[in-house]
């Protein structure tokens, strides 16, 4: 394995869309969302270890999952957990995460990949994601995997690139919020938008120079204490100083101002896995489009459900049809899956009505 490749892996989110197995104490990134007996978090780090040594890989998380990661990463040692003593966006830790690599290695080129993304294809991801390192390695550059749109979806932003660009990595135009209807079926007819994926790749040096250029006050904060990273004095340091950074996306800190960003469309299939429908699509389906994960199922006169529940619960369902039923320790979920935008309200509802322990 190359001993310059490193990756981020960012897990600190919560995923209130997929309540109420994703909680706030125990988010879907560290659940077996698909069944498939390893979690989220597991199966993107198996990813990146392919190719990416066991020792270069740091997990960004929050505090409070600090445990869980050592628990369902059992050969990560805790000095390879990044942990943040309060929520600020993902410009801040990945700026934190890129200081503690370049120390580590001046030479590095990283990867920041989100923990909880659903990719089957692993060796075109490996190959994707070097051709980007490849072209880190040689240019001051900063490479993003764009994800080939299979219809006009609203919830992802949108990357788009120059259209008459041949390049395999192609030049970034700008980055477009997410659309209504119209606009993403416009996206699509154009032919030279990408899902913005959020899997970024760049040397440690480009990226802290990017920083330095385009976040100054960022920069010098977190670089005040680059004696202190990978040493004892680093906890001490970030729990005094991270709740001082501004609370800023990646996106919005560094890629809309850079003038160097490139995207490589990505040759894999991808499901960010946001919510129930998109893990619906990812299940197999009964001839009557239901999908279950966990249970046995009895159906009957039931179309296009989502079933989950504990291992081997038997479930009985009749005359349902296009519903979202999730059973989860206290709490049971019937939903329509035309709905499913609303959980994470519904989530808050439950929070302030029972109280923070079914949240």
């Amino acid at each position: 394995m190359n001993k310059n490749y490193y990756a981020v892996l960012m897990a600190g989110g919560v995923g209130s869309r997929f309540w109420p197995v994703s909680t706030t104490d125990n988010p879907k990134q560290f659940h077996d969302m698909l069944g498939t007996g390893d979690t989220l978090i597991q199966k993107t780090f198996s990813r990146l270890n392919r190719f990416i040594p066991t020792e270069n890989i740091l997990i960004l998380t929050n505090e409070r999952y600090n445990d869980l990661v050592l628990e369902q990463l059992p050969t990560v040692k805790q000095e390879q957990v990044v942990l943040e003593p309060a929520m600020r966006n993902t410009a801040p830790c990945i700026l934190y995460a890129a200081l503690k690599i370049q120390k580590m290695n001046p030479n590095a080129v990283m990867i920041v990949a989100p923990s909880d993304h659903w990719i089957e294809d692993e060796q075109a991801f490996e190959n994707d994601v070097k051709t980007c390192f490849n072209k880190c390695e040689k240019e001051e550059v900063l490479c993003t995997l764009g994800i080939q749109p299979s219809y006009p979806n609203t919830g992802f932003g949108y990357i788009e690139f120059k259209k008459e660009d041949t390049a395999q990595i192609k030049k970034v135009n700008q980055f477009r919020e997410k659309p209504d209807l119209e606009t993403a079926k416009d996206f699509l007819n154009q032919g030279n938008f990408l899902w913005n994926a959020g899997i970024f790749m760049w040397s440690v040096k480009t990226i802290v120079d990017a920083f330095k250029n385009y976040q100054s006050e960022q920069f010098s904060l977190f670089n005040e204490g680059a004696s202190c990273y990978n040493t004892t004095e680093e906890q001490s340091f970030i729990a005094v100083n991270y709740p001082k950074a501004e609370n800023i996306s990646i996106d919005y800190a560094i890629l809309e101002n850079s003038k160097a960003i490139y995207t490589l469309p990505a040759t894999f299939d991808w499901n960010d896995l946001g919510t129930w429908g998109a893990l619906y699509e990812k299940l197999n389906k009964d001839e009557n489009l239901n999908a279950a994960v966990n249970g046995r199922t009895l159906l009957e006169d039931a179309k296009g459900n989502m079933i989950r529940t504990g291992n081997g619960k038997i479930v009985v369902v009749d005359g349902l049809e296009d519903y979202i039923i999730v059973d989860k320790d206290d709490v049971l979920l019937i939903y329509p899956r035309s709905k499913e935008q609303d959980i994470k309200k519904i989530r808050g509802q439950v929070k302030d009505t029972f109280g923070d322990q079914y949240a």
